[in-house]
């Protein structure tokens, strides 16, 4: 399902692309400068405009409806969508600061390790 939403994404970008491409330019900017502008406004389609914008919002709007789908199928609907779950956080959060005194914080529901009593120094006098 998720890969069949980024593939129709995808084909919605493409056609986005194209419908672009194949509006006319409002006029100004360069395209004014090295083009007629006068016949721009003159031959223009004013009803062809009009249903490429609004193919061209309806295409972007799409894109959007179907990323918030993606997200709501890649959380799972899970009661814990809102907590970030990543292999990089787990470490950062369990790895010992060199130099510190005390050990970074424990992962947030993880069980704190048994206290244990300092080990004897070993007898190196043999």
């Amino acid at each position: 399902m998720y890969l069949g939403l980024i593939i129709l994404v995808a084909i919605i970008a493409v056609l986005l692309i194209l419908v672009v491409l194949v509006q006319n330019s409002k006029g100004g900017g360069l395209s004014s400068e090295f083009s007629g502008a006068g016949t721009a406004q003159m031959f223009g389609v004013k009803k062809t405009t009009d249903l490429l914008e609004q193919i061209t919002w309806g295409l972007a709007a799409g894109i959007i409806l179907i990323s918030l789908a993606s997200y709501v199928i890649a959380s799972g609907g899970s009661a814990d969508a809102g907590t970030i779950n990543s292999v990089n956080i787990e470490k950062a959060q369990n790895t010992v600061i060199p130099g510190a005194k005390l050990p970074a914080a424990p992962a947030p529901g993880a069980t704190a390790p048994a206290e244990t009593a300092p080990a004897a120094p070993a007898d190196t006098t043999k």
